[in-house]
């Protein structure tokens, strides 16, 4: 059984002990466990940046085995974001290191008086002077401690979460991020520049868990989605987004960017020096860059993937390959989430065309280079006129500002939104505005219409049932089918610490061979009671954010998904060429007509019109301690 080290910072105590096995069986592990401990934890009166908001490092039962992609860790805390539940998820090898250290999880509470790092040598966990470090960028942190612990691996901050900027990340292998929610800044506030683990501990695995992978792993290796990936890497996505009109364009006012083809996997295939798999991983999406000379010389780097691709390109109207490269290795250099300053930037430009924002330092204006790389570095060391705005995210930026600039920020519960268009894609309009983190892609990872997977839905009953429009990714109905489905799949998945590409992006694997590989590792344990366990986090999580006075007002979208028509062209090259009233338009006038698949998302999760669990429904999960959460009606 794995441990759970117990870290206060402030009485300089470490505690460690076995892993609670009910906390484990009922929260299967990682981003499960965490969320009972925050629970436990953190309730209202505890603030994001206050000492007692624990930070958690938690990983899976399958991290660090030979499961495919089973590299995932995660970090948990109440989000300086949000105001409420709040985490990050990473890959690469820390997570696996945690496991061969012998940990389930680092809960860490307190705040060390001076900058520290922590040190974990199997089970002795040490603090250390992290004074020399403070200041320093992730990369020379990263080189300089692994040089001085020879195979360790190293979790750290930049100057973001030193500055408590809102999206601060959390980077680990010089470019894998803990991104969304801010668990930098909590990292920040706690005076921890660095979490250093040094593993030896081999796990000792059944052969009926080996006999189980060994049917798995092709499944996933060999999936065209994987090829696809191997080849390209996330920003082939760029290619296909750019014909659908879901690549969101100058801050989300259109779907499609002309100049894409300069941007896109071909182009940065041009850069690529190698790709890379994180730990037990085949699909190897990884890859690795290099700008060679040039105002934008960058060094190898792991990245640009599609993410960081579009928040840095077309949505800040950018189609500058090499200044892309370079602003990706700039934003993991200073610890800062690259979806959300992306999208800070564009909100920026728009309140400048718009004559409300003004800086004395850049233009502001749309694609300008000087503006986007002084402004990824103002935000993360919170200084000038813009960056001091924009340091506590586009919500606060807009709240700030005024002057009807709320129509530019596009956020949900204040995370700033990912790169995907819900007036094209009905399925992540409804998983955006539900996730319990806030905006966010991966909470739900709709893709099934995306993808036309009409196998894996007619594998799934409540699915099949729905019938063919559930396949249209612009049809509204059944959407909410589709979400309850997906959310429970990938909270799974983040709970055993497997990547989603090995899972939930193209259901290689089904939750029946996930429950097979932990009952091959001695669990008692169903599919049907392993999908309940998936339901229970997603229902933990929502009652720890009703809690917080969270409800149905908070699951909703910006304006200018609701209000702002969406056309978009069939072919993307007639981009600024032919107007859209003589073009041939594929869709016109998108929108989300969002409160629909509201009613029936909350119909089909047991909570009420409101977006409340009910209390039968909490008691089906096991959640009885959370019945006195429930507003009184």
């Amino acid at each position: 059984m794995a441990k759970t080290a117990w870290i206060n910072l402030t009485e300089t105590v470490i505690h460690i002990e076995d892993t609670d096995r009910k906390l484990i069986t009922t929260y299967i592990g990682s981003r499960g466990i965490a969320a009972k401990v925050l629970y436990d934890l953190a309730g209202p009166a505890i603030g994001p940046l206050d000492p007692e908001n624990p930070l958690i490092f938690s990983t899976g039962p399958f991290t660090g085995t030979p499961w495919p992609s089973a590299a995932r860790y995660t970090v948990t805390a109440k989000s300086p974001a949000t105001g409420a539940y709040g985490y990050a998820n990473s890959s690469g090898f820390f997570g696996p290191q945690m496991r061969k250290a012998g940990y389930d999880m680092f809960v860490i509470r307190g705040k060390a008086e001076k900058p520290v790092y922590l040190l974990v040598e199997g089970e002795n966990i040490t603090i250390h002077s992290a004074e020399h470090l403070w200041g320093k960028e992730t990369g020379e942190v990263e080189s300089r401690l692994r040089k001085q612990y020879e195979g360790a691996r190293v979790a750290g901050i930049g100057p973001a979460g030193e500055n408590l900027v809102q999206l601060a990340s959390v980077i680990n292998d010089y470019g894998r991020a803990a991104a969304r929610t801010g668990m930098g800044a909590v990292m920040g506030s706690k005076n921890v520049k660095a979490i250093v683990v040094m593993g030896s501990v081999k796990q000792s695995l059944p052969d009926e868990f080996r006999n189980v992978i060994r049917r798995v792993s092709p499944l996933v290796r060999n999936h065209p989605g994987a090829r696809d990936y191997n080849k390209w890497g996330t920003v082939i996505l760029l290619n296909y987004k750019n014909r659908s009109g879901d690549n969101p364009t100058k801050n989300h006012r259109y779907g499609q960017f002309p100049m894409g083809d300069r941007i896109n996997a071909q182009s940065i295939a041009g850069y690529t020096v190698r790709n890379q798999g994180c730990y037990a991983c085949s699909i190897k999406c990884a890859r690795f860059t290099k700008v060679p000379d040039g105002p934008y010389k960058t060094p190898e780097q792991e990245g640009p993937e599609y993410e960081t691709s579009n928040a840095l390109g077309p949505n800040v109207w950018n189609d500058d390959v090499e200044l892309l490269i370079y602003c990706n290795k700039l934003c993991n250099e200073l610890g800062i989430d690259t979806i959300s300053v992306g999208v800070l930037i564009a909100f920026a430009m728009e309140a400048h065309e718009n004559g409300l924002l003004h800086d004395p330092q850049y233009s502001l204006g749309w694609g300008d280079p000087d503006t986007i790389i002084g402004l990824i570095r103002d935000i993360s060391l919170r200084r000038g006129k813009a960056g001091t705005l924009l340091a506590g995210g586009v919500r606060d930026a807009a709240g700030k500002l005024g002057c009807g600039s709320e129509s530019y920020a596009m956020q949900v519960k204040n995370v700033e939104l990912p790169r995907q268009d819900g007036r094209v894609l009905k399925g992540m309009a409804l998983g955006h505005a539900t996730s319990n983190r806030g905006a966010d892609h991966l909470y739900a990872l709709p893709t099934l219409d995306l993808t036309g997977n009409t196998e894996v839905v007619s594998q799934v009953e409540e699915l099949a049932r729905c019938g063919p429009e559930l396949m249209s990714t612009v049809s509204e109905k059944y959407k909410a089918d589709m979400i309850r489905f997906t959310e429970t799949c990938n909270a799974l998945a983040d709970a055993l610490g497997i990547c989603k590409f090995a899972f939930t992006e193209t259901y290689a694997i089904m939750p029946s061979d996930l429950a097979e590989g932990l009952r091959a590792l001695g669990w008692e344990i169903s599919e049907e009671e392993l999908f309940t366990a998936g339901q229970r986090i997603v229902n933990l999580e929502r009652i720890y954010n009703v809690r917080h006075g969270y409800s149905r007002k908070d699951d909703t979208l910006p304006e200018r998904h609701l209000k702002e028509p969406l056309d978009v062209y069939v072919h993307p090259e007639d981009i600024g060429k032919v107007s859209p009233d003589e073009a041939e338009m594929v869709h016109t006038g998108l929108l989300v007509d969002l409160d629909p698949m509201l009613d029936d998302y909350y119909r089909l999760g047991g909570w009420d019109r409101n977006g409340i669990p009910s209390a039968e429904r909490l008691k089906e999960l096991g959640l009885d301690f959370c019945i006195g959460d429930i507003p009184a009606s």
